[in-house]
């Protein structure tokens, strides 16, 4: 055997002790920078004892070092398991972060209460009042209370007939037109400004004597607005409630339009009611035949009163509803 040979154990013992050497230390500094929980293992595992390998190991990279954070001021998983569910929830609760939303029902909440307190104080004062009220009071404010809700419940019964009333109505404003027309058409009826025609009579005076005066014709209107007549014409002058009648010579004058025998009357109105009207004993025909005068009067299923009266404006009357 050579030098060479013999030289050859030795070196590889060697090589073999710087091993253990180097991975001594860097075991050693791996433990130092590892946590305590698993330098214990690491440790334990690098003492004991094993094979030596037969080749030549690979040298393994240094890890590199890591901060270590000074003992019992960790902020990681570690330092928050070890605090107690106390001190996380004073953690968690200060300091207090109020939020936008936060103080919104904070002061939603606040209100309700107030409201709340200030009703309740209303129900307890007026719980203490009645309590200390005496019968008579107590039976009093009861007979009111009846009394108002009837009123209200005819209240209310009233406005819901309107209110049908308006939802029955397929165009309202439509209708409320037509019934205006309508009510403005029989109004000008009654002042003479419009036309009529309906059933009713006609009742033609002769005075061939001249003896018939303004006083008898006045009768004979009066007994047939009162018989029911709503529109009367004399001899194409329209007769209104400002009608007017004065003798005028040999004739008669209406409203300061003298007309002349024979009188016709063409009254609008119910020919059952109006014709006995003027026939009872010691009516309107009676008189005038005791003065000579003959009197003829004809029913019929339509007369036409087509005299008009223009339309004057009052001075000073107005409605009371502008």
């Amino acid at each position: 055997m050579s030098e060479h040979d013999d030289k050859r154990p030795e070196e590889n013992g060697d090589t073999r002790a710087d091993q253990r050497d180097g991975n001594g230390e860097s075991g050693n500094r791996l433990r130092r920078e590892l946590p305590q929980e698993v330098s214990g293992p690491v440790s334990a595992a690098q003492d004991a004892p094993g094979p030596e390998p037969e080749s030549e190991p690979e040298p393994e990279p240094e890890p590199k070092s890591e901060p270590q954070a000074a003992p019992g001021t960790g902020t990681g998983p570690e330092s928050e398991s070890q605090l107690t569910g106390r001190q996380r929830l004073v953690k968690g609760l200060w300091p207090p972060r109020v939020s936008r939303a936060q103080l919104i029902v904070a002061l939603l909440l606040f209100g309700l209460g107030f409201g709340l307190a200030v009703q309740v104080a209303s129900h307890s004062d007026s719980d203490s009042a009645l309590r200390g009220a005496r019968q008579e009071d107590l039976v009093r404010i009861l007979d009111e209370l009846d009394d108002r809700t009837q009123r209200l419940e005819d209240e209310k019964q009233g406005l819901e007939k309107q209110r049908d009333e308006l939802e029955n109505s397929s165009d309202q404003a439509e209708e409320a037109r037509k019934q205006t027309i309508e009510k403005e058409r029989q109004l000008g009826i009654l002042a003479g400004t419009v036309a009529a025609q309906g059933p009713g009579i006609t009742m033609t005076i002769e005075d061939t004597k001249g003896t018939v005066e303004a006083d008898m014709l006045l009768d004979a209107i009066q007994e047939l607005r009162a018989a029911g007549a709503e529109a009367i014409q004399v001899n194409g002058v329209r007769v209104v409630a400002g009608t007017y009648l004065t003798d005028s010579g040999k004739g008669v004058s209406v409203d300061g339009n003298k007309i002349n025998a024979p009188y016709r009357f063409k009254v609008i109105g119910k020919p059952q009611d109006l014709e006995p009207a003027l026939n009872i004993p010691g009516g309107v025909v009676q008189t005038l035949e005791k003065e000579q005068a003959t009197v003829t009067i004809e029913r019929s299923t339509k007369i036409v009163v087509d005299a008009l009266r223009a339309v004057k404006r009052p001075d000073y009357a107005r409605s009371s509803s502008q």
